[in-house]
């Protein structure tokens, strides 16, 4: 689906791309919103409008080389979009392209960023001047949502160490919850990291108007403190597992523990028993009347003994 938004006579107007009889003007274009794209539609695009959008593989590289370059005439930026479902977090590229008033998206899933877009541009268009206007609205809007998710992870981490110490929580579920904490806080790192290099070179683009200029100067600093943030969240994440061995091992030598003292309490009776079992002729006791109650009165004291020592020295 590609949606047009023309700016004509100071007012913003969508115009919904169905079929490619007729293609708006490229002065009258703010914004070229494109999901979901085929082949075709990038033929007849890059064609109309001497356009050459980049691959979904080619989105989706990690080098720095392919998340932003700079041409004569163009811009073209390819930027994550973290995105948390089903207990499973991953970044979505998203292309951005830049040239000359115009900005073009390339995407691949919809978007709440790009829905508050294209209610922001219909009802507030004097806010938007060029296709930089709304570049500069949607990643604002993203560096906000990403906020906020760091945000709710970090309220998360917190009622994460307070169950801890619930005897209701199972291990195995703490586990799976750390985990899953640990990809979801990497991948917003590594969202906010590829926005931070785009951001910088953005600042130095001669391209880029002032207005703009201004925004990202700001949106930089909420960046690294954003950074910095998942560092701490990292730190908070490392602490907890550490308690959560600590626990761990604390109920391991507690196991350990009453089966040493059950295999201590049993072996001095176990010991006499397999003396009185000893089947040999010459035995005193063997003919002695209260032999029988005596070692069994032996076995219970030898029993007895050393539970007693154990809750005095406190080891009970």
């Amino acid at each position: 689906m590609i949606k047009f938004y023309l700016k004509k006579k100071g007012k913003i107007s969508l115009y919904t791309q169905d079929s490619f009889e007729t293609l708006p003007a490229k002065e009258d274009i703010l914004w070229i919103d494109i999901t979901f794209p085929s082949q075709n539609d990038f033929k007849i695009i890059e064609s109309e409008y001497n356009l050459e959008f980049p691959t979904r593989q080619e989105s989706q590289e990690i080098e720095v080389s392919s998340r932003f370059w700079e041409d004569e005439d163009d811009i073209t930026i390819n930027s994550f979009f973290m995105i948390s479902e089903d207990k499973h977090s991953y970044n979505e590229s998203i292309s951005f392209i830049l040239k000359d008033h115009m900005l073009i998206t390339i995407r691949y899933r919809e978007f709440k960023t790009f829905n508050d877009c294209e209610k922001k541009l219909l009802s507030a268009p004097n806010l938007f001047i060029s296709g930089y206007d709304v570049f500069g609205y949607i990643l604002e809007s993203r560096i906000d949502i990403d906020a906020d998710i760091i945000e709710n992870l970090s309220r998360s981490v917190t009622t994460l160490r307070k169950q801890l110490f619930s005897d209701e929580t199972d291990n195995e579920d703490i586990l799976e919850i750390i985990s899953r904490f640990e990809d979801m806080n990497t991948m917003i790192r590594d969202s906010l990291i590829d926005k931070q290099r785009i951001i910088s070179s953005m600042l130095k683009s001669p391209k880029v108007p002032q207005s703009l200029l201004n925004n990202l100067k700001i949106m930089i600093k909420d960046v690294n403190s954003l950074i910095e943030y998942t560092k701490y969240n990292f730190d908070r994440l490392d602490y907890i597992h550490n308690i959560f061995l600590g626990l761990l091992g604390i109920e391991q030598n507690k196991v350990v523990k009453i089966f040493t003292v059950v295999s201590v309490i049993f072996l001095p009776p176990t010991l006499i028993a397999s003396i009185y079992g000893m089947n040999f002729k010459f035995m005193p006791e063997l003919d002695w009347l209260l032999g029988y109650p005596f070692s069994l009165g032996l076995m219970l004291a030898s029993a007895i003994l050393p539970i007693f020592i154990f809750k005095k020295k406190g080891w009970l």
